[in-house]
């Protein structure tokens, strides 16, 4: 890992989405039986105890009845002996072990053998048998560590929200009806001006003990923070009442005013607590996506988008920051024929993969052979340090992500300088072009060139009657060169005599 602070934080990133997808799959695995274990090791404990441990439980497991079942969980205890004696000591942030035998989707059995180093220390030990893998522990790990709260007020009604990472979450949204102010009234002007401020002041109140539901939970504030937005006096109103608990008003960060109330404002207020919030993925991913959107806007011709520019994008090592929707669904298969070493890489969606078509060769009707099929987005999690490049993944859940995803197939790229793909393409396509032409213009070339090399190679696939005739044909086509070398050299000669007989002649 760099000792970059910035390329550490991307790094991490990267990692919690490994873990994320690793979850994701350890919670859709089951077994038969009890077979499957979970094992999590806190840092600090010791290797030795854990290692006793799990000889008790072994023992234990021995009187299991059903036979099955019996072998499976000692085979599954005895995977995890032989993983934890891999660790002379329990690494820095803990340990977390999975092993055991799962069914796959056709019925099949498998066994899993994986064994985790969490990104940040974990605060929990675990020791399960059961039908499936408990992940809930590392899972508490990809929460973020930072919870901010949204009071977002206005003369309409009020929002109070939490924003937790890239989520945004609506916790609770209330309406009101309040009298705008007036001059007429006569005699009653006074009495409405006191019912408005009245019904005002109960409606700052209600905020307040709403704010307090929310924002504290068994007598401690939730939230690292709080902003409170909205238009005109309310939000003031609220931070300098005394109903306001002052334990919020101290995690208030930033008082500002936004255009709009409810979800709208919401947004907006984020947005405009940027700054505040630099630490937080949701502002940093909504910053990224604004930042593609400039430069498509500019033309400059530093972004690339879609698969197949990306990809040459990275091949070109022309990619500052390669950004991927997390939930891309494309696969990318490595092919090949089963006499060729030149594998062939493609890229389909999950449309695409359920027509096997693409397993055959159209010029041969081969079938090809396939090397790797892995998701596009692991496989850019693998090798992205290869290209140069930073990865950043984002998600849907903002609008700007949305649209990214929507608009650019959730795959693209901020360029370190101008790249114009399109050109690229069209130059592509012309040695396409001038390959062909080779091909129909000089066909004899290349059958013989590929004749003579295929009769001096000793792993020649070819008969050897072929071989041959083959041969026989460099051999007549040689002699006949040789004819018309000699022919050509007697004319060069006979012409030649003439002329020195005419410079005799004249110096006689």
């Amino acid at each position: 890992m760099s000792g970059n602070p910035e390329d550490q934080e991307l790094d991490k990133q990267v990692e919690q989405w490994k873990i994320k997808k690793l979850i994701k799959n350890l919670e859709a695995a089951r077994g038969n039986g009890t077979s499957m274990i979970s094992l999590i090791i806190r840092p600090g404990d010791q290797i030795t105890k854990v290692s006793k441990m799990l000889a008790e439980e072994f023992g234990t497991a021995s009187n299991i009845k059903s036979r099955v079942n019996r072998l499976s969980v000692l085979g599954a205890i005895t995977s995890t002996q032989q993983r934890l004696k891999l660790y002379n000591r329990v690494p820095d942030n803990g340990l977390v072990i999975y092993c055991g035998t799962i069914v796959t989707s056709e019925g099949k059995e498998k066994k899993v053998n994986i064994d985790i180093e969490p990104f940040k220390p974990i605060n929990t030990s675990l020791y399960l048998c059961d039908n499936k893998f408990h992940t809930a522990p590392l899972g508490e790990l990809l929460e973020s560590d930072e919870k901010f709260g949204f009071i977002v007020v206005d003369g309409n009604g009020a929002l109070f929200g939490v924003l937790c990472g890239s989520t945004r979450t609506v916790l609770h949204k209330i309406t009101v009806d309040l009298p705008k102010k007036h001059g007429r009234g006569g005699q009653s002007a006074l009495r409405f001006a006191r019912l408005r401020l009245e019904k005002r002041h109960n409606y700052v109140r209600k905020v307040s003990e709403l704010a307090t539901q929310f924002y504290i939970t068994n007598d401690k504030v939730n939230v690292n923070g709080l902003i409170i937005a909205g238009s005109a006096d309310f939000k003031n109103d609220l931070n300098t009442s005394d109903m306001f608990d002052q334990r919020l008003r101290d995690k208030v960060l930033k008082i500002v005013d936004v255009s709009y109330g409810g979800d709208n404002g919401f947004n907006q207020a984020i947005e405009l607590s940027a700054e505040v919030l630099t630490n937080v993925k949701f502002v940093q991913e909504k910053k990224l996506i604004c930042q593609f959107f400039d430069e498509i806007a500019q033309d400059t011709g530093k972004v690339c988008f879609g698969v197949a520019d990306t990809i040459k994008a990275l091949d070109l090592g022309a990619v500052s920051t390669l950004i991927v929707w997390e939930a891309l669904e494309i696969t990318r298969y490595a092919i090949k024929l089963p006499h060729e070493e030149k594998e062939k890489v493609l890229y389909l969606t999950k449309e695409q993969e359920r027509d096997q078509s693409f397993m055959k060769d159209k010029e041969t009707g081969m079938e090809y052979d396939l090397v790797e099929a892995l998701p596009l987005v692991e496989w850019f999690a693998n090798n992205y340090r290869a290209f140069g490049a930073h990865l950043e993944f984002i998600t849907n859940r903002s609008q700007e992500g949305s649209q990214f995803c929507k608009g650019f197939g959730g795959i693209g790229g901020l360029l370190r300088y101008k790249l114009d793909l399109a050109q690229l393409n069209d130059y592509d396509n012309i040695e396409d072009d001038t390959d062909d032409f080779h091909e129909q213009v000089c066909p004899s070339i290349v059958i013989n060139n590929t004749t003579s090399t295929t009769s001096t190679t000793t792993t020649s696939t070819k008969s050897t009657t072929e071989n041959k005739k083959n041969q026989k044909n460099i051999n007549q086509q040689q002699q006949q060169l040789n004819n018309i070398t000699l022919n050509n050299s007697n004319k060069k000669i006979t012409n030649a005599t003439p002329v020195t007989s005419r410079r005799e002649t004249r110096g006689a």
